[in-house]
């Protein structure tokens, strides 16, 4: 269909139109997703190697953060919390009550229940894991990114925030 008198498409021709440019946009929606997960990994495994604790398993870590942020829990809320099965949550719990990093004690108000807590030594390790993570990133972002750059960083920041926000 020829185009109207203001020389826009009209009809199936608009529709054409609109649908080829949500492919289009929706391609370029999960290019940059791709790209941005991609990104994020590489940055994860940059930080874990700046950190001293590289014995650690990411899964230990990440319950040592969230017994940081979030306190003493059970076995079941860190696995609901991590999204896996209790059973695997005892073992990763298991090792690090071995290294001396978490302990154990009963659940005030159900004696079936125990919660995990850091202990002292877990609170330095964490502390000194964020330490060295944060001192490489700052780091990083002073020496290889210019002010402007630094800038944009900080509003992207903003808008990863927004994305991972429940």
């Amino acid at each position: 269909m020829p185009d109207n008198e203001a020389g826009q498409p009209s009809g199936k021709d608009q529709d054409r139109t609109d649908r080829e440019r949500d492919d289009h946009d929706r391609t370029d929606q999960e290019r940059a997703a791709a790209d941005l997960a991609a990104t994020v990994s590489q940055l994860m495994r940059r930080l874990r190697v700046a950190s001293p604790q590289g014995a650690l398993t990411p899964s230990q870590r990440t319950v040592l953060g969230r017994l940081s942020n979030g306190g003493p829990a059970t076995t079941a809320e860190l696995a609901r919390a991590e999204l896996v099965r209790p059973q695997s949550m005892r073992v990763i719990v298991a090792k690090l009550e071995e290294l001396e990093l978490v302990a154990r004690t009963p659940h005030p108000t159900d004696g079936r229940q125990v919660l995990f807590s850091l202990t002292e030594y877990g609170v330095e390790a964490v502390a000194s894991v964020r330490h060295s993570k944060h001192a490489w990133l700052a780091d990083a972002i002073a020496h290889r990114l210019s002010p402007e750059e630094q800038r944009t960083l900080a509003e992207a920041t903003r808008l990863l925030q927004r994305l991972v926000e429940e």
